[in-house]
């Protein structure tokens, strides 16, 4: 059951959301038992964010959001994918952007929870 949403300063083309979707889904198996086949995604572009004070170059945020736990090494290669995907897919510079972990023990599905 992960998310993750992905916000961005920049602009986002249907076709950078596809390729997005893909990459994302793939890259959600770095974390052992994760696929995309339970993945939920959510795009906010256009957003007006602030680094250091500055606004002058894009910025991503993404926040991934797991069922259970994962490994330091899991994240550590799921960061790396993820940012590489970013910065290919939409050319943010890797040290402009941030992402979260969150993990849960409580996730509601269908009517019922895990």
């Amino acid at each position: 059951m992960p998310y993750i949403r992905t916000t961005v300063s920049t602009s986002l083309t249907e076709e950078n959301k596809t390729n997005l979707k893909s990459k994302l889904g793939e890259a959600i198996a770095l974390i052992p038992g994760k696929t995309e086949a339970w993945l939920m995604l959510a795009f906010e572009d256009n957003i007006n964010m602030y680094f250091k004070g500055d606004n002058s170059e894009e910025y991503a945020y993404l926040e991934v959001s797991l069922f259970g736990s994962a490994s330091d090494a899991a994240y550590d290669r799921l960061t790396a994918a993820l940012s590489e995907i970013v910065n290919e897919e939409l050319g943010i510079d890797r040290s402009n952007i941030y992402i979260k972990y969150e993990e849960t023990n409580h996730w509601g599905w269908n009517g019922n929870n895990f």
